[in-house]
This record gives C-alpha cells, sequence and structure tokens, in this order.
C-alpha cells in the first residue's frame, strides 16, 4: 500500500508541477492572480520582476524529474523553497476553500515523498561535520 500511496503522489504532483509550470508558456496570461489583493500584488510583482518567468521552468523541469522518479532527493529540495511559497499564498495571500484544499495537498504530497527519501536526507542535519577541501568527488557515505 505504500508503494502505491507513494507513486500515485509522485504522479499527481510531478503532473501538477509539469502542468503549472508548462501552462504558463502555451497560455497566455493563463496564471491566476487570487482574488485578495494580497495575491494579485504578490504575483503581479514575480511576473513584472521576470522572476515569475524562472519559477516556471523549474516547475517543468522538477515536474519531469518527478514523473520520470529520477534525482528525487535534489528534486525534492529544489521544489521545497517554491512550495513554500506556495501554501504561504494558499493559506495567507489568497484564503479560501479551494486554496486551503491546495495548500494541504501541496504539503501532504510532500510529506509523502520525503518520508520514502528520508534516509538521503538525514545526513544534511549533520550539527557539526568536517569539510572536505580536496578536489576528489567521492561521496561521504
Amino acid at each position: 500500500m505504500g508503494k502505491f500511496i507513494y507513486h500515485f503522489s509522485r504522479i499527481v504532483f510531478g503532473g501538477w508541477w509539469l502542468y503549472s509550470g508548462l501552462m504558463h508558456f502555451l497560455v497566455e496570461d493563463w496564471q491566476p492572480l487570487g482574488q485578495q489583493q494580497p495575491a494579485i500584488d504578490f504575483t503581479l510583482a514575480l511576473i513584472a520582476s521576470g522572476l515569475f518567468t524562472w519559477i516556471k521552468v523549474i516547475e517543468v523541469v522538477l515536474g519531469v524529474t518527478l514523473l520520470m522518479n529520477r534525482w528525487m532527493p535534489f528534486s525534492l529540495i529544489a521544489l521545497t523553497p517554491i512550495n513554500i511559497v506556495i501554501i504561504y499564498w494558499n493559506f495567507v495571500l489568497d484564503f479560501g476553500t479551494l486554496e486551503w484544499i491546495f495548500g494541504g495537498l501541496s504539503i501532504v504530497f510532500n510529506i509523502i515523498l520525503m518520508w520514502a527519501w528520508r534516509a538521503y536526507f538525514w545526513p544534511l542535519l549533520v550539527y557539526k561535520g568536517e569539510a572536505d577541501y580536496s578536489l576528489d568527488p567521492k561521496y561521504p557515505g
């Protein structure tokens, strides 16, 4: 059952990221701005700054890696900052039932996917380690 939940979450979440990223490039003015003024202002500022296009490129790349089930620890770490902003947008900037559902699903999918790869994340929590100053690209594990 755990394997099914993992792959279901990976496919839905990866498809969600891929769709969201691609629609920015395929359909002009597709991006929902939200209903609340803070959400609209925030989204328009991202678009005006040009950062929004970079975020959408990252969403496409990470959507593909999730769907392919490749580079998963890296992909999950890379999508976390974007996902934190999306969750904040859904719960704080543009609150409502649909937004809470999407924000909640983002949290659930992240937890499910990260839990499956948790062994790769524990080494990142080393409080005090030793740096390797050599040019040897060896894996420390």
